[in-house]
């Protein structure tokens, strides 16, 4: 039998109540993997113009599933299936209401510090949030809003975005970041792939879940940890012996995020991690012709090797080059001047422009 615990009666814990959604924690003895079930079958891995990036220069544990469990479980009231190429996610559906969820699997010593940046940065449009939490006697198994599908297969299928439509997704990752670095929180291992959609048309973007942040002390941003993507990672990370600016290496991931959704392609890329690492020290990248003069300006604004001279996530959002698209935005794709304190210019485009590049 299954034991419940609500969300408040766990007022003791060091996680604050959450802001909003339906968020509650209840207490299970255990999983139970329903029997009779066949195990449905995983879809093979998808295809692409991008390759799959290369291992990480240091790599990170992710909470996996046991072997016994790999199939359809219960935990609670939910049913769980893993994710195949997502390695402790779970789609999730609760069997009462039929709503569908995305779950990920923590070890209950560690999911507090887990899930803490939620409890920091308050509720934005583009970032998942936490729906509900069940407690294991080992595990905390957090339920986050059902997505559909990430930005990297995304890009693997389009080859390569349009402006208009890569503008309209853009927007979202860097509000979502913006918000982050507004609230006293470094993203870290920024990619495409933590950007999932939360629509089926394809249109809403939110990142997934804030697990592999970092919380930073006061106004300073200085990190030391040294994992991430090879293909986003920055120059300084690399050359560092002590710390870096975090929110100035989010950037750098930002700009490789931009020239991967216009070219279709990373602007650092090489099967040899060690000649690709002395490509990202160098900072060369050549940007196709078919790029736009204002979207060339953005990528070069961010893709700078000396972290000072880059943009910040918040004058990102004022580049001319998303102020040629605004009119062609979609409803579910409105300004962000509601969630963002930025400057404004009362320029013309030429000295806009002169700003930037």
């Amino acid at each position: 039998m299954l034991a419940h615990m609500s969300w408040n009666a766990q007022r003791t814990s060091p996680i604050p109540f959450f802001r909003n959604g339906r968020c509650r924690s209840k207490r299970v003895d255990a999983e139970e993997p329903v029997s009779k079930i066949p195990r449905l079958s995983d879809s093979a891995n998808d295809t692409g113009y991008l390759s799959t990036s290369p291992a990480s220069p240091v790599s990170t544990a992710s909470p996996g599933t046991p072997a016994s469990h790999q199939g359809l479980s219960r935990i609670c009231q939910f049913l769980l299936l893993p994710v195949s190429d997502r390695e402790g996610v779970h789609s999730a559906l609760h069997i009462n209401t039929g709503e569908e969820f995305v779950c990920k699997v923590f070890s209950l010593k560690h999911y507090q510090e887990k899930i803490r940046p939620h409890t920091i940065v308050p509720a934005h449009k583009n970032i998942s949030q936490i729906k509900d939490i069940v407690l294991g006697d080992q595990k905390a198994y957090v339920f986050f809003e059902k997505d559909f599908g990430d930005m990297h297969t995304f890009v693997k299928g389009c080859k390569k975005l349009n402006e208009t439509q890569a503008s309209g997704l853009f927007r979202q990752i860097v509000s979502a970041v913006s918000h982050c670095h507004q609230s006293g929180v470094v993203l870290g291992d920024l990619k495409l792939r933590k950007f999932v959609f939360a629509d089926e048309k394809r249109t809403h973007l939110k990142l997934e879940s804030l697990e592999e942040t970092h919380v930073l002390e006061g106004e300073d941003d200085s990190v030391s940890h040294k994992h991430g993507c090879p293909a986003y990672v920055s120059p300084e990370i690399l050359n560092a012996t002590s710390t870096y600016s975090g929110k100035q290496a989010d950037v750098w991931s930002l700009g490789v995020m931009l020239y991967t959704l216009l070219v279709g392609r990373y602007p650092f890329h090489d099967a040899d991690p060690s000649a690709l690492f002395s490509k990202i020290r160098r900072g060369q990248y050549c940007i196709p012709e078919s790029v736009s003069p204002k979207a060339k300006c953005l990528i070069r604004s961010l893709l700078r090797r000396e972290p000072g001279e880059r943009l910040t996530a918040a004058e990102i959002l004022i580049h001319p080059w998303f102020q040629s698209f605004q009119d062609l935005e979609s409803p579910g794709q409105e300004s962000e001047a509601g969630d963002q304190t930025v400057p404004t210019f009362h320029l013309d485009e030429d000295e806009t422009m002169a700003l930037f590049c």
